[in-house]
């Protein structure tokens, strides 16, 4: 991408956006065909002494790890020993304790269509990093008020999951729900199928061949690296940011979100989906195996689709876009790749609760030649009748440590997260838009009475309050 009036207007757009959103240091990184295009550092991987970032950076990557644990399961599927459509009752017998769960199956797992809330699961198990760390009470979720156990092993995280009260969304494969808990249980399958830790399984299987030297999920290997970042939390007041250096961990979950890696590997790993399963001469995966991730499972908003472990825009300006992001203390990140095109990008931060997709995509955007703020997709804005909406008003919480309240201020509608109010524009059917150009969407689901009982945000079902 050379040095052109939309480069310029990307690089102030972006370098206000950090401003604003109080990001300490971040990189993109963007790649055709395995050649890096465009890339561009901003802050400090440690501001007090001003350490720079670069491309070897490590960063965690939080959620971005749930397309590896897929990648896992499908190397299992190819070497037959397991399949995606098999029940997950058949590793984890543990969980008979429910008749909902003899119908889950991998796939369903894969797909957060299982049909599982959010639980509290991976609080409690990242419950010893919260403990220790004075900055957890500024994380975006509540996760102190939990009289909950900690999780330390896959047989604490089945026993628990077994013995919850779970307030099922529906029967699997009818609802998406973005599920943490989900994915802690590919790890477990992972472990018990091929007969050693995930950690090592996913190793052997997927780090080292494609060559990712700088991406691990132990803990003790952060010490063996100089170039790591330091993390930051923002106080939750939005006054200022500080340096929160305690890595936080899920020992029982690490398939969830604990990888951490850097810019240069994450760009090499994307290679996977636009070069058929080959990285660098390498094949990891089988065409079909590939094929079989990126296909659209579920539609979980208008337009926007799951497939495993991937995010999937089946019209982005004409081709199939795929994508993951993660949020973690210390962590915003995303990754996206156009395979028709051989595009592929990552931004990775050092501060949690910034949307640093908004950045990568509009620098994909100018690579591609468009403006930085062009938007794929549209909505048609309605008017919210503030009669019509009484329904929907009042709290949603979840487990997870998820808190809104949707109400009316001064005659907006509109949603209270974070403590944050943002207004919600209707784009029909019980969708609505925080933001009227490409806003992320809300939806509100009834029970069989039709009475509203849940929001969906965030892409989790979150169960509204009863009063």
């Amino acid at each position: 991408m050379s040095e052109t009036i939309a480069v310029k207007a990307f690089e102030q757009y972006a370098a206000d956006f950090m401003e604003q959103q109080m990001i300490p240091g971040a990189m993109v990184g963007i790649s055709e065909n395995g050649n890096r295009v465009y890339e561009k550092v901003f802050g400090y991987r440690q501001v007090a002494q001003q350490l720079p970032i670069d491309g070897d950076t490590v960063f965690g990557i939080a959620s971005m790890t749930k397309s590896f644990t897929c990648v896992g399961i499908m190397k299992l599927q190819e070497a037959g020993k397991l399949s995606v459509s098999d029940p997950i009752v058949q590793y984890l017998p543990e969980l008979r304790t429910n008749a909902h769960v003899e119908n889950i199956t991998i796939h369903h797992l894969m797909t957060h269509t299982a049909g599982y809330p959010p639980l509290a699961t991976h609080v409690y198990a990242r419950k010893n990093s919260i403990e220790q760390d004075p900055s957890a009470k500024d994380y975006g979720l509540d996760l102190l008020n939990n009289p909950g156990p900690h999780i330390e092993t896959y047989d604490e995280m089945l026993a628990f999951m077994a013995n919850e009260d779970v307030a099922w969304l529906g029967a699997p494969g009818e609802y998406y729900s973005y599920s943490n808990d989900s994915y802690g249980l590919l790890g477990v399958i992972i472990s018990r199928v091929s007969g050693e830790p995930y950690e090592s399984f996913m190793e052997a299987n997927v780090l080292k061949p494609a060559r990712l030297t700088r991406s691990f999920f132990e803990m003790d290997v952060l010490e063996q690296f100089e170039n790591v970042t330091t993390l930051y939390m923002k106080a939750k007041d939005g006054t200022q940011v500080y340096e929160a250096p305690l890595w936080w961990d899920a020992p029982s979950m690490r398939a969830v979100g604990y990888l951490k890696s850097t810019v240069n590997d994450i760009v090499r790993y994307l290679e996977l989906y636009w070069n058929e399963g080959v990285i660098e001469g390498t094949r990891i995966l089988s065409k079909e195996s590939v094929e079989q991730m990126m296909t659209p499972h579920i539609e979980y908003e208008p337009g926007k689709c799951y497939g495993y472990g991937l995010r999937i825009i089946p019209d982005y300006f004409g081709s199939k876009l795929i994508s993951h992001g993660g949020g973690l203390k210390g962590v915003s990140s995303f990754m996206c790749a156009i395979p028709e095109k051989k595009l592929a990008g990552v931004i990775l931060t050092n501060v949690a609760d910034v949307s640093a997709g908004d950045v990568l995509m509009a620098a994909m955007n100018v690579v591609e030649g468009r403006p930085y703020d062009a938007s794929a997709g549209t909505y048609e804005i309605m008017e919210v009748d503030s009669t019509a909406v009484e329904q929907l008003l009042g709290v949603y919480t979840s487990s997870e440590g998820m808190h809104v309240t949707v109400e009316l201020q001064d005659g907006l509608f509109g949603i209270v997260s974070n403590g944050q109010f943002k207004q919600l524009w209707s784009i029909g059917d019980n969708h609505y838009v925080d933001n009227q150009d490409n806003g992320d969407v809300l939806q509100f689901i009834g029970n069989e009475n039709g009475a509203i009982d849940r929001i969906v945000y965030g892409g989790r079902h979150i169960l509204k309050n009863k009063s």
